[in-house]
């Protein structure tokens, strides 16, 4: 068995919840043990409260410092559900609006090598509809080129559809938000999320940014497979300059009050109805992409910085990230009142399989 922190109700079938996870902790732990997997950290919520929380293995692998619960990850590409968030409370203040072209608010700025890119609105940007070519510049991130010298490429960038009218899943060209934040509020975006949804949600770990994670006593180091064993490896500046995109450091008791949040436990700082379009679908997503092999998924879309699942007929919400070495999984269930977030220092293809192993338990405990 593996060593951990409970810091909740191990009850996983009290009454007022009526599910059952035992099974699909059990399954988790066994296969990072299996794997060997140096770190974790694993929740399941609902609107209320914590009904479980665990964390296992190191921060390091040559150190014995234990993960905690106040400990750091990379949460990665999970920091577009932050982005599509406060791209939706610019345009609730009114702001802006979801019909505002990117390039009404950026005139020296030219998207895409045709001219209806120029068309490419905020609902576009954080809907990943942009119509550009998909992962366009991911190349020049991974070889560290920081988000500022990209931009000056964007005008090269292929056109392939109408904005609106094509799914194509980007990381550089999302990051426009932070831009339309700054430009919309004059707060810089790291900023702008701390002072609206960080601190009204008591993310007392969560950060933007390199410096942050680097100078942080609680940072968890990332971890990659060498020969058969794990090792630390190097962090990548350039997809912290792309913080939209995956610029977010937090702990797993954080992102127990992201989905809370999301779940609807925090009406003053996201209500009911902000919550309703936030994840109101807006582009189908196509096959090809990892979740799209789930036997149980029927339909799949992309919704303001999250993606939604139609699975085995119920509705759920869900993001995922990885960078250098990093995974992490989260998705939640409105109607079920349940989310789970799963958090891992190291790059493990077991995460492709945590959210419909949830979903699966979930739907045969309903």
């Amino acid at each position: 068995m593996l060593a951990g922190t409970v810091n909740a109700n191990d009850d996983l079938s009290a009454p007022q919840f009526n599910y059952d996870f035992r099974e699909f902790i059990y399954w988790i732990k066994t296969e990072a043990d299996e794997k060997r997997i140096p770190g974790a950290a694993l929740a399941i919520v609902s609107r209320e409260g914590i009904m479980y929380l665990q964390t296992w293995g190191k921060k390091e692998v040559s150190a014995d410092v234990p993960v905690t619960t106040d400990s750091v990850f990379r949460i990665a590409s999970m920091s577009k559900t932050f982005a599509g968030t406060a791209a939706a409370m610019i345009v609730d203040n009114q702001y802006q609006n979801w019909d505002t072209r990117v390039t009404d608010l950026f005139p020296q700025l030219r998207i895409g090598n045709k001219s209806l890119s120029q068309e490419i609105t905020l609902k576009h940007l954080v809907s990943h509809s942009t119509g550009l070519m998909p992962h366009s510049y991911s190349n020049m991130l991974d070889d560290g080129v920081a988000y500022e010298r990209i931009k000056d490429k964007f005008h090269q960038i292929p056109t392939v559809c109408s904005p609106g009218e094509c799914y194509g899943y980007q990381n550089v060209v999302f990051s426009l938000i932070a831009d339309v934040v700054e430009e919309s509020t004059g707060a810089s975006y790291e900023r702008y999320l701390a002072e609206e949804i960080f601190r009204p949600l008591g993310m007392v770990s969560a950060s933007v940014g390199m410096e942050p994670y680097l100078e942080s006593p609680d940072a968890t180091a990332p971890h990659r497979l060498v020969r058969g064993n794990w090792r630390t490896t190097t962090t990548n500046p350039a997809y912290y300059s792309v913080a939209p995109a995956s610029g977010i450091n937090a702990s797993i008791f954080d992102m127990t009050m992201w989905i809370r949040a999301n779940l609807g436990a925090f009406p003053e700082v996201l209500p009911s109805d902000f919550l309703d379009d936030l994840h109101e679908p807006i582009i189908p997503t196509p096959y090809g992409n990892y979740f799209n092999r789930w036997s149980g998924l029927e339909k799949a879309y992309y919704a303001t910085g999250w993606r939604v699942f139609d699975y085995k007929g119920i509705r759920a919400i869900h993001h995922g990230g990885g960078v250098r070495g990093f995974r992490s999984e989260m998705a939640f269930v409105p109607e079920a009142n349940v989310g789970m977030i799963l958090l891992f220092n190291a790059e493990s293809n077991l995460a492709n399989d945590v959210v419909p192993a949830f979903l699966d338990n979930l739907t045969d405990s309903i």
